[in-house]
């Protein structure tokens, strides 16, 4: 998609200044959409800003359109006046008319200071659910609060907007659904294994390959599929795993690994710009996690005619139907992860169907053009209604007719 050469709208008065922003450190499903965005919104409506600790910028620097002003700020503590006071600048100094943040973490620190510096509308994509939060993190209060300075929230799933409206408590007018999307002109059925890959990871030619693509956090349930890694290993001994992605629990679950004597069966990768080897090499592809927004790996899988086998939580029942577009057990129980592994591999036909069919799905309901549509129009409908944008007496664009699901 060349968001660079789509028709002017005859309407529009000039472009709005959109600043993403994210204090993550990691390169992650979060990161890639917030990179989607930045790659294919249009720029006859929108002049792009981004604003990321120095270590992600690092990382994402090469994979950013040249037009869009890259900051790197380090944001993410509440004595960080001179951060804030530097972000404040920017802000005044980009005109930005939209601030985007990204997760409540995000947001905690940015949010206030785009309300300080009369940002006219203020945004947060809330990417799933928070199972961090214990004893008074669990009231909300806090989000409650720097909700005043928000606008409106990005949900990326309806469960997600469940949990917001239901559990934080934010009100239903200030929740849109809006979901991730996949660029599938990167993943294609039957795409050839890279050669030599498979002997590299000293696999036979015919083992079967169990690929995860994840943060190694513990939301992602990577311990409880080495579990069912040596359940499934009884019956299958020539499965091998596949772990793709970095984070902080890489050394325990070496450990845990290498304790297990599961060593001969498992290779960690780390960190990949480009998972599409990794998934032409898989049999199939797994996520065990305990919680998600909407995640994306499961869609990239399933672009890629590769079936699924994942938990069933939150947004992944968005993409992951059981029993149609792949299987789904429940979090935590190996023992449930180990059957569904097992089932796939000794049902090819099946797999290939619900592959078949989930790839149908995904590529209907989860495009990164209907995403990026999505929040064009998001971004054209709240900018122009902000009570700050009139205060102002900014030039209005043309209203745009929202498509988003109301929850």
């Amino acid at each position: 998609m060349d968001a660079m050469h789509r028709e002017a709208d005859p309407c529009m008065i000039k472009p709005i200044s959109v600043l993403q922003f994210t204090n993550s450190n990691v390169r992650a499903g979060v990161e890639e959409h917030m990179l989607m965005l930045l790659r294919g919104l249009d720029r006859r409506r929108f002049r792009l800003n981004v604003v990321c600790p120095p270590e992600l910028a690092r990382r994402i620097q090469q994979d950013l359109p040249e037009d869009v002003n890259l900051f790197p700020l380090d944001l993410n503590g509440p004595t960080q006046f001179g951060a804030m006071l530097s972000l404040g600048r920017i802000l005044r100094q980009q005109r930005v008319g939209i601030l985007h943040s990204h997760m409540f973490w995000s947001s905690l620190f940015a949010s206030p200071v785009g309300w300080l510096n009369r940002v006219p509308l203020i945004v947060e994509t809330a990417h799933g659910r928070e199972a961090w939060r214990k004893g008074w993190k669990a009231s909300f209060f806090i989000d409650r609060c720097i909700g005043r300075s928000v606008d409106q929230y990005i949900a990326v799933s309806t469960a997600n907007a469940r949990y917001l409206i239901e559990e934080k408590k934010y009100s239903a007018r200030k929740v849109s659904v809006v979901h991730p999307g996949c660029d599938f002109r990167k993943f294609a059925t039957g795409m050839p294994e890279p050669p030599g890959l498979r002997r590299s990871l000293g696999f036979g030619e015919s083992d079967p390959v169990m690929v995860i693509v994840a943060r190694l956090e513990p939301q992602k349930g990577h311990r409880i599929l080495l579990e069912a890694l040596s359940a499934v290993l009884k019956d299958f001994p020539n499965v091998r795993l596949v772990v793709v992605g970095e984070g902080s629990q890489r050394s325990d679950l070496e450990s845990l690994a290498r304790a297990m004597d599961l060593t001969r069966a498992i290779r960690f990768i780390g960190y990949s710009p480009d998972v599409r080897e990794w998934l032409a090499l898989a049999t199939l592809t797994v996520l065990p996690s305990f919680h998600e927004g909407l995640p994306v790996t499961p869609i990239e899988a399933l672009a890629s005619g590769k079936p699924v086998v994942a938990t069933a939580v939150d947004g992944t029942t968005d993409v992951v139907i059981d029993g149609k577009t792949g299987l789904t057990v429940p979090p935590g129980d190996p023992r449930a992860l180990a059957d569904g592994i097992c089932r796939l591999l000794q049902n090819p036909d099946l797999a290939r169907c619900l592959a078949d069919e989930g790839r149908r799905w995904v590529l209907k309901n989860f495009s990164v053009e209907h995403m990026i549509q999505q929040t064009e129009e998001f971004y054209l409908e709240h900018w122009r209604n902000s009570r700050r944008t009139k205060r102002a007496g900014l030039q209005v664009h043309k209203p745009a007719q929202s498509v988003l699901a109301r929850k």
